[in-house]
């Protein structure tokens, strides 16, 4: 026999499987409340509960604290005592749970009071705090004092005996029943025995078996007592603690069992039952210092047993309650729906035969005795509950309750149908025609009552019911369209009823009358949404088909389609356009006719795209360009044109005028040489502007080339000479097709073409010439542009052979090797000298021969350059020629570089040329600039040759720095010169230096070329006024009721191009009213209105939140009143 506890002392204890044994003071509290599968722990309480000791009678609260500073919702909260039970459903006088929340701190407070704290109370307690995947929990302990009281003054088996329920005690936290003082009852003969002595000598084990001999149910509160009875314990020599007298586990989960050893050397062995246990995966033997610890893991109903532990010639017991799961509903009862008289049977099936469960009605326990209605039976598994002869009053929620769940179902006991002979049926009445309705039924003296839709109907003088025998007649004089509905007539007494449906019948009507529209003529720009709404009568709701021509609008349509929704029936396009314009047809029809009617749509849209631009004439960097005016202005004359250009392989357009141009032609400036450019055309009137015209074909601004350079005599002969030059520092976009090269004698003017036909190279012989004669020879450079500037030879040429070669100019870069070669007979004499002076053979080598001599500098440097003088002699004969040799090197960077001007999106930039040119001609400037956020540098233009620039398409809000690198033959400098000052681009205060002129008076006074439209609004949705006006210059106002909006944020005003706009965001009624727009200048004024009407309304509150003052507030409900009474 071993002893075992219930958990909940409201319910009787059913056995060992049932029961849960105190774990009292065995096992270390850590041990014992050590999850085996637990959330991740993480620190949430910033004040946790501590352990305390009160007196009994005494109260007491434990507090825990939560930080919320980082927890986006409350936290979940639950206090246990002991292991399992939670306290939340244990609530009552002497328990209370309180949850607060400061807002300042940020800090949730969590507390538990104990009031009036009885002995029971005492034990463990935990505090377990859960936020999501984070949870912290504490153990605490509470200890009751109460005053000592002798075993003698108490009677064992009556104190201990479990308190009745629904006592006062019943239900308080651990339900155990209270040790009292109880007045000994009057005992038989039978002598008197001292339970405590046998207690106290016996063995844990054997507590149950002498508690139940003697009558003792309060087994738990017998324990609590018996470990406050002082011991003398003889001291074990192998075990320095022992085995706790009991554990409990829960069937499936695991249980550790701990000793201490005296000595750790001795041996230890476990038993089950007087059985050694061996290691296994179920029984697991662990060791820590001297505890000595078993594991069992899943525990089952076979492992209730007693376990025992010898240490050498000691040996300690316990004994292991496993718990048994709950009784479980495997087959859940079934609804059941019959009539009177019928047998019904409700069947459900638990998890566990023999197991005890209860049948309720509507929350009440179903009796079972002798006389009761209600009978119950068990097959196995199976549970029922019968009700033989079913009653209406038998209808009601059954439910069945097992220790492990609940099932419900709803019964329904309805009466049987009534035999109906003629039933309702469905008719369909003209408006304004009498009602009748009528039906039988058996038996004829049942009354009822008529229902339309739900309502129940009372006679009066328009209705009569009437009920003769079997005849039941509902009827209504005039009809109406409130009395179109469901009807239904139900009998009393029973659950059957019977319907028909009444339709009110009228003929279709459009109402074009309320809407402003002149001859029913619908005006709006291309590009707009419109929205016609028209309103439609008709009973039952007409179809409504919308026509344009033969061609149907679907409620389906994409741009364009028709709605239909109660009394109204609207059209609604979208972005509407030119196509749309025509006569638009509204066909009604249902039961009772048909109705039409026509409305006129009139598309004004803005002008065609003009024809492609011609350019018949490019300049260098210039053209004049011309068009045709669009086919199609858009139903309003053209006010003008703008004009872009890009360049070819750009996709950005560039703007040309900003003020209209009214001619046809326009001549594009300060374009870039050789760069392909397309210029298109918009052609805008009073509604806008049109799609840009095709692209005219591309053209290249060309200019013809620079001189060629460094023209120079290469060769002479008696009838001959020979001509070298560079190519021009400045080619062009157009390139270089050839030279041509001309001459003339001395003192004329008549120059002659030597080449017939170009020529590419840059040397070229000028044949049949007189010798003797002196000419002057001139090189042009031709191209797609043109002739350049010649480029003439200084002096004039003696056509005359000389004995050598003559040693020409040089330019020198690394090293210098001239070879000049001579003729004469005996052995020419050839001398150097530089400037005059004998050269020095260290730096310059030169060797003669027979036929030539070569001058030879290994490394150039500056200081070689100079004017070389070769004297060639023959006897008596003595030539000479003069050889030019320049070193050159890379040159250095400009001196300053300085922005002169910022206008627009351009800079100017003006620089002096470097101070070294590297001993050659600045040939070309390389420019950079850099966004002074990123300095990343982006050249703009290479090889120009101006010191000054004007940098064009800046970036508006950009600040620019700007270098240029200076370039010579030898290639650009190794440094550049930049700007000290930055360039801001700014988007206003634009100037524009221009010569004075007369300006053309454009001045004109305001005209409406498009007044405003009476318009309807939707309330909640925006809404947009617009009117097209000619002026120049204009102020424009927009007035509501006369008044003058101003900075009201409601309001949205726009101008462009001479389209005003006035947007209304969200209007409500209150917006409703006449609006005008007034166009006012020195020269005179205009303005046009329109009537807005705002459909749809606000309420008091809701006109209150939008900030609506007050008496307007007043006046738009009187003037909503006024309008419903009308």
């Amino acid at each position: 026999m071993s002893l075992c506890l219930c958990l909940d002392d409201s319910v009787p204890a059913m056995g060992r499987k049932d029961s849960v044994w105190s774990l009292g003071d065995g096992q270390a509290p850590e041990e014992l409340d050590k999850p085996i599968d637990s959330p991740p722990q993480s620190t949430l309480m910033v004040e946790s509960p501590q352990s305390a000791v009160i007196p009994v009678g005494g109260d007491i609260t434990f507090v825990a604290k939560v930080e919320a500073k980082d927890l986006l919702r409350k936290p979940t909260v639950k206090w246990f005592k002991g292991k399992w039970m939670d306290l939340a459903s244990k609530t009552g006088k002497h328990l209370q749970l309180k949850e607060t929340f400061d807002r300042l701190t940020k800090m949730h407070t969590f507390e538990m009071h104990i009031i009036k704290a009885k002995d029971n109370y005492a034990g463990n307690y935990r505090c377990e705090v859960t936020y999501k995947d984070k949870f912290d929990s504490c153990s605490f302990d509470l200890e009751v004092k109460e005053a000592e009281q002798g075993s003698q003054n108490i009677d064992i088996r009556s104190a201990f005996k479990r308190s009745s329920e629904g006592q006062e005690d019943a239900g308080e936290l651990d339900f155990s029943g209270l040790l009292k003082h109880r007045e000994p009852k009057q005992q038989d003969d039978t002598p008197e025995v001292d339970v405590w002595e046998i207690l106290k000598k016996a063995r844990p084990d054997q507590y149950e078996k002498i508690a139940f001999m003697y009558g003792i149910t309060d087994l738990r509160g017998l324990l609590k007592r018996m470990k406050k009875i002082p011991r003398e314990e003889k001291k074990s020599e192998a075990f320095a603690k022992k085995l706790e007298p009991a554990y409990q586990a829960d069937k499936g989960g695991k249980i550790r069992m701990v000793v201490d050893l005296a000595d750790p050397t001795v041996e230890l062995k476990w038993y089950k039952n007087g059985q050694e246990i061996r290691p296994s995966p179920k029984y697991i033997f662990e060791h820590k210092g001297t505890q000595r610890i078993m594991v069992i893991n899943n525990c089952s109903l076979n492992d209730d047993a007693t376990y025992s532990v010898a240490a050498g010639d000691e040996k300690c017991s316990t004994e292991l309650f496993v718990k048994e799961l709950p009784v479980k509903i495997v087959k859940d009862i079934e609804a059941v729906k019959t009539t009177v008289n019928e047998r019904i049977e409700l069947e459900c099936e638990v998890s566990e035969e023999g197991a005890q469960v209860k049948w309720m009605k509507n929350g009440v326990e179903v009796p079972t005795g002798v006389r009761s209605r209600y009978r119950v039976k068990c097959e196995g598994l199976k549970h029922f509950l019968v009700i033989d002869d079913a009653s209406r009053e038998d209808t009601g929620s059954y439910s069945i309750m097992a220790t492990g769940g609940t099932s419900k179902a709803h019964v329904q006991v309805d009466l049987k149908p009534l035999k109906v002979f003629q039933d309702l049926q469905d008719e369909k009445v003209l408006l304004g025609q009498p009602i009748k309705l009528q039906c039988e039924i058996s038996p004829g003296n049942v009354a009822g009552r008529w229902y339309r839709n739900g309502q129940l109907i009372q006679p009066n003088d328009r209705i009569n019911i009437i009920h003769r025998n079997r005849v039941h007649r509902l009827e209504i004089a005039a009809s109406t369209l409130h009395d179109a509905g469901d009807y239904t007539f139900v009998p009393e007494g029973y659950s059957q009823s019977l319907s028909a449906k009444l339709n009110i019948i009228d003929p279709p009507r459009v109402h074009l009358e309320g809407l402003n529209f002149p001859e029913n003529t619908v005006t709006i720009v291309a590009g707009n949404k419109l929205r016609l709404e028209i309103p439609i009568s008709g009973e039952p709701a007409p179809r409504v088909v919308w026509m344009k021509g033969e061609r149907v609008i679907l409620e389906s349509g994409h741009r364009v389609h028709a709605e239909t929704y109660g009394d109204q029936t609207s059209l609604t396009i979208d972005v509407t356009e030119r196509e749309d314009t025509g006569n638009y047809k509204i066909v009604l029809q249902n039961e009772a006719g048909e109705a039409t009617a026509n409305i006129k749509i009139k598309v004004v849209d803005i002008p065609d795209p003009p024809e492609a631009p011609l350019v018949p004439v490019v300049g260098g960097d210039w053209c004049s360009m011309a068009w045709e005016p669009p086919k199609y202005d858009g139903g309003s004359p053209i006010l003008g044109y703008f004009i872009e250009r890009k360049k070819k392989q750009s996709s950005r357009w560039m703007r040309l005028n900003f003020d209209l141009t009214k001619e046809t032609a326009f001549e594009p400036k300060k374009m870039i040489e050789g760069v392909p450019y397309e210029v298109r055309i918009f052609a805008v009137n009073a509604i806008g502007v049109s799609k840009p015209s095709e692209p005219s074909k591309a053209f290249t601004p060309l200019a013809v080339t620079s001189e060629p350079t460094m023209l120079v005599v290469d060769d002479v002969t008696d009838t001959t000479v020979t001509v070298k030059w560079r190519p021009p520092e400045t080619i062009g976009a157009a390139g270089l097709d050839g030279y041509l090269v001309e001459y003339c004698i001395e003192g004329t003017d008549d120059w002659i073409v030597s080449n017939d036909q170009l020529t590419e190279k840059t040397k070229y012989t000028i044949t049949g010439l007189t010798p003797g004669s002196k000419i002057l020879v001139r090189v042009k450079a031709i191209n797609a542009a043109g002739a350049s500037a010649p480029r003439t030879i200084q002096h004039s040429v003696m056509v005359k052979e000389v004995i050598g070669d003559r040693p020409r100019s040089a330019r020198i870069i690394n090293g210098v090797c001239v070879c000049v070669c001579v003729q004469g007979k005996p052995r020419p004499k050839v001398t150097w000298l530089k400037e005059g002076n004998a050269i020095d053979p260290i730096h310059v080598s030169i060797r003669n021969t027979d036929c030539d001599s070569i001058i030879f500098i290994r490394k150039a440097e500056r200081s070689h350059s100079g004017k070389y003088e070769m004297s060639v002699q023959v006897e008596n004969i003595v030539d000479t020629a003069i050889l030019d040799i320049q070193v050159v090197d890379l040159p250095g960077p400009p001196q300053c570089v300085t922005i002169e001007d910022v206008w627009g999106g351009n800079v100017a930039l003006v620089w002096t040329p470097p101070k070294d040119n590297g001993n050659a001609p600045i040939i070309g400037y390389t420019i950079q600039k850099a966004d002074r956020k990123t300095m990343e540098w982006y050249t703009c233009i290479e090889h120009y040759h101006r010191s000054c620039i004007t940098i064009t398409e800046l970036v508006v809000g950009n600040e620019y720095f700007f270098r240029i690198f200076a370039e010579n033959m030898c290639g650009p400098s190794d440094t550049a010169t930049q700007t000290k000052k930055s360039a801001l681009i700014v988007k206003e205060g634009m100037q524009l230096k221009t010569h004075e002129y007369s300006d053309h008076d454009f001045m004109e006074a305001p005209k409406f070329t498009q007044p405003l439209i009476n318009t309807s609004a939707i309330a909640g949705y925006n809404a947009t006024l617009n009117c097209s006006v000619r002026a120049n210059p204009k102020v424009v106002i927009w007035m509501k009721n006369k008044m003058a909006i101003l900075d009201d944020p409601r309001y949205r005003m726009f101008s462009n191009q001479g389209v005003c706009t006035l947007e209304i965001r969200k209007p409500s009624p209150y917006d409703g009213g006449m609006y005008t727009c007034k166009a006012i200048n020195d020269l005179g004024e205009a303005q046009v209105d329109c009537k807005l009407e705002v459909k749809g309304g606000f309420t008091f509150y809701e006109l209150m939140q939008r900030g609506v003052p007050l008496h307007l507030i007043d006046k738009y409900i009187n003037e909503k009143i006024v309008d419903d009474e009308k």
